[in-house]
């Protein structure tokens, strides 16, 4: 069997089975199997593929057709130009999040926390543009720091990274520039209308806080001023309805110039605040 006959058997099956973008995932499993970049996979479709392959190509589609994630069945997300590795104990590095990525690295900041770190992806990032920087990623779970720890690792960073396990700050005592945070925004009545492959795949304790979604908002609100520096900045990415109601929150824990950015598909996703700037000592003091 050719490369090009497996595409077209693997797109029939992930259509019959429902999945959006049948195609596009198909492509992007062959080209894993074969060990190819996707953009070189157009090249081999005359190419006969092994028994070996071939059984590893069924058994991705079939994971597949079962709705589980292509980046939980080929272990990568690319994000921010960068290959995460992904796993059932960490969320899918989505693109709106490179949305807080892009307002972080709008100015200058030599140390960042990442509450709810996840893969590790916005820390990672982060530091990855900005060689000088260092940074710390806190999470409830174990199994995502370790995961974490992993990425930074492949991608350079380790050396100026750090990972602990805290709820929220439970654990971080330092004073940072930048603090980040894609935290679980999901309201428990939204839960059963979540895609299959988010519901059903992903880690709820990353998903949702239970609730109205705003649990953790509250937290950040109330103890981030904290652990920032004079005049350091706030970045949350938030649901596309929960922007009010964070920005009032982040009023009341006392942050100002706080400001909504939106994704490329026009909703509110990410919040910018500022925890005030101290005031200049006065001269003769």
């Amino acid at each position: 069997m050719t490369a090009g006959q497996a595409l077209v058997l693997a797109t029939r099956r992930l259509t019959a089975a429902g999945i959006e973008g049948a195609a596009t995932d198909a492509r992007r499993l062959l080209a894993h199997v074969l060990g190819l970049a996707p953009e070189r996979l157009l090249l081999a479709m005359q190419d006969e593929i092994s028994p070996d392959q071939q059984a590893a190509f069924e058994a991705a589609t079939d994971a597949r057709a079962a709705r589980r994630p292509v980046a939980q069945i080929t272990g990568l997300r690319r994000f921010w130009g960068l290959d995460f590795r992904v796993t059932r104990d960490t969320l899918d590095p989505r693109p709106e999040t490179e949305v807080l990525v892009e307002a972080a690295l709008e100015e200058p900041f030599a140390s960042v926390l990442d509450l709810g770190t996840g893969t590790g992806c916005i820390l990672v990032s982060l530091l990855h543009e900005r060689p000088g920087a260092t940074g710390t990623g806190v999470d409830l779970s174990e199994a995502a720091l370790t995961v974490a720890r992993d990425n930074a690792a492949r991608l350079g960073v380790a050396e100026r990274a750090r990972f602990l396990r805290s709820d929220w700050f439970s654990a971080v005592t330092d004073t940072f520039d930048l603090i980040v945070s894609n935290p679980p925004y999901i309201a428990a009545e939204e839960m059963p209308a979540l895609s299959p492959e988010v519901r059903d795949w992903e880690p709820h304790l990353a998903l949702t806080p239970g609730g109205d979604g705003l649990a953790p908002y509250r937290v950040i609100a109330r103890e981030a001023a904290a652990r920032l520096a004079s005049g350091g900045r706030l970045l949350l990415e938030i649901g596309p309805t929960q922007a009010g109601a964070v920005c009032d929150l982040l009023r009341g824990g006392g942050f100002e110039r706080i400001e909504v950015r939106r994704d490329l598909d026009g909703r509110d996703r990410t919040i910018l605040a500022r925890k005030p700037a101290a005031p200049a000592p006065h001269p003769g003091n």
